[in-house]
Formats: C-alpha cells, structure tokens, sequence
C-alpha cells in the first residue's frame, strides 16, 4: 500500500462514512476494495486528522470502540467537510483536462460516469475557458478499451494480439493486467506478461486484438513503478546512447521515448534514447540500414554492424 493510495481512499473515507453512518466495517473494507485490517489502519490515521489547532475538539472523531467491538463505524466532528468545494479557474481546468485523459482509456461503464463527472464540473466552471484547451491521447479503438476495462474490473487474464515495436512481429500474450495509465500522450496497459515472465507495458495503440478468459489473475511480486515524473526517472542509470537519423528515419524519434532531439543535417534529427537493452538498439540499426550513425558512446553500433557483415558473408556464401 502506497502513501498516496491511502491518501486517495482517505479523502473518499471521511464523506463515505459520513453519509453511511453505523456502517459496518466488512462492508466499507468490500466498498473500498480493501481488508478490514487496512480500513483499521485508516481510520487509526483519519483519528490523528482535522483542523489546524490539534486539539480534540479540532480533531475528526470515530468511535474505536465501536469498531473493535461492534465492528461498525461512527465518524463525528467532520461537519466542516460538508462546505462547498471552491476551485480556482486554474483547478478547475486541470481537473477537466485530467477528466478527458481518463477518458481516452476508460471502458464504456467508466466512460459514461467521466462524461458525467466532466458536464457537472465544466458547468460549475462556466468562467474557466475549458474550452479552448484540448487533450489528445494515442490509445486503442473502443472495443478493445472495453475488454480491457473488463479484464481489470473482474480480474481476469488477458489473451493479446500485440505488435511489437521492436522487432516489427505480431505477437500473442498471455497477461495478467495490472494497471491502466496515460503518459507522453500514448495510453499504456501494464500487466505481467507469461510469455515473457515478468512484468511488461504494453501501448494501447499496438493491441490489435484482446480477449477476456475465465482465469483469474494470480497475485504476483511486483512493484509498480511512480511514473509521475516521466519515463526516464526509473531509468537513470540506462546508458545514453545518440543517434543522427537521415530525415526518412526521423519518424523514429517520434516513435520511441526520446530524452533529447536536435535538427539534424538535410532535414534529419539527431536524437538521444535511454536503452536498457542492446538488442533493441542492435535491431533498431539494422532496420534503419545506412539512414542512422552512432555518435555516441564509441562501439554502440558494433553488434549491428557484425550482424549486417555476417548476413552479407552469408548471401556471398551462396551467391546472391
């Protein structure tokens, strides 16, 4: 359980049991899609929580013993949380524009709530010009949204049709999904893949086909990584590798993540990734053939260069 996951599920808490009042606790912990021993560790937080001032009448109160005893939940001393929420234009918009980001990779039950969620806030917000800022996100088409959607929602495996980027092949997967999430403007599904046996994320934009399976996703060991600040900030010590790319091949550094690009000679670009596995750079090379060079570091390019060597010996070999 994550600080900001807790932090997330505590601010829905408090107007929950607000309005649930005498709730049992089994039932909140099935609400909120937790155990009982994390709804106790909540509520232990959401007692030490108020108004500034900290002394017991700033405090918000629930009746521990009630919980220990009669496993129910009376929250009291929260009344000022009822005051209307007041955004700034600036929160507003942002809240909007996070709205339409939602919705570019929800499944059609959530979208229909986003769409409620967006005509309630942008009609509170009638002086913030919602209007004139637009979202675009690279995802996949609606029925695969769905199916998505589906997957996480009953926890289900997935069975994938994906193309896979790097070494331009359709591929079927086998996954468990684990998290939906938008970043750099491309939707992104995050699953454990049993093909590959570990944790893989998978671009919204490349599934060409998804279908739902009667087998439950299985609990695995992994850690999701905080991609707050971009992809790059789980990638520090990757090795830098920069490559000038003639202006036919300058699609690629629209295509892969980038941490840098420049104008290259005649229209090309010159460009910076992070390559966490060689063989990738290697393919990329050899795709690319005489349209990208290496600048740097010194020898990155010379697995594709033996390759493309060894394929030519191999075609003299047997005279073509």
């Amino acid at each position: 359980m994550t600080s900001q996951a807790q932090v997330r599920r505590l601010l829905s808490l408090v107007p929950y049991l607000r309005e649930h009042d005498g709730a049992a606790v089994a039932d909140v912990a099935a609400a909120f899609g937790v155990s009982p021993k994390t709804l106790r560790a909540d509520l232990n937080v959401l007692w030490m929580c108020g108004m500034p001032g900290l002394s017991p009448g700033d405090l918000i109160d629930i009746d521990m013993d009630a919980v220990d005893g009669e496993g129910v939940i009376h929250l009291s001393n929260a009344d000022y949380l009822t005051r209307p929420l007041r955004l700034t234009a600036d929160e507003a918009l942002a809240l909007v524009l996070a709205l339409r980001t939602l919705r570019e990779i929800a499944g059609p039950d959530q979208r229909a709530a986003t769409d409620r969620a967006l005509a309630k806030l942008e009609g509170a917000a009638q002086a913030t010009p919602t209007g004139s800022a637009s979202v675009a996100v690279t995802s996949a088409t609606e029925d695969v949204r769905a199916t998505l959607a589906d997957a996480l929602q009953r926890g289900r495996r997935l069975d994938l049709t994906y193309d896979t980027a790097t070494r331009d092949e359709t591929t079927q997967r086998s996954v468990d999904p684990l998290r939906l999430f938008v970043l750099d403007g491309f939707g992104y599904l995050e699953a454990w893949c049993y093909r590959a046996e570990g944790l893989r994320t998978f671009r919204l934009d490349r599934i060409a086909d998804a279908a739902v399976t009667d087998v439950a996703v299985e609990k695995h060991d992994v850690e999701l990584a905080d991609l707050s600040a971009g992809w790059f900030a789980g990638l520090a010590d990757a090795p830098v590798v920069t490559l000038e790319l003639a202006r036919e091949a300058a699609w690629v550094a629209e295509y892969y993540p980038t941490e840098t690009t420049a104008p290259g000679p005649d229209g090309g670009v010159v460009a910076t990734f992070r390559v966490t596995d060689p063989a990738w750079l290697r393919h990329l090379l050899l795709r690319l053939g005489g349209s990208a060079r290496v600048l740097s570091p010194s020898g990155a390019g010379d697995a594709a260069a033996e390759a493309a060597q060894e394929a030519l010996a191999a075609y003299e070999s047997v005279g073509l």
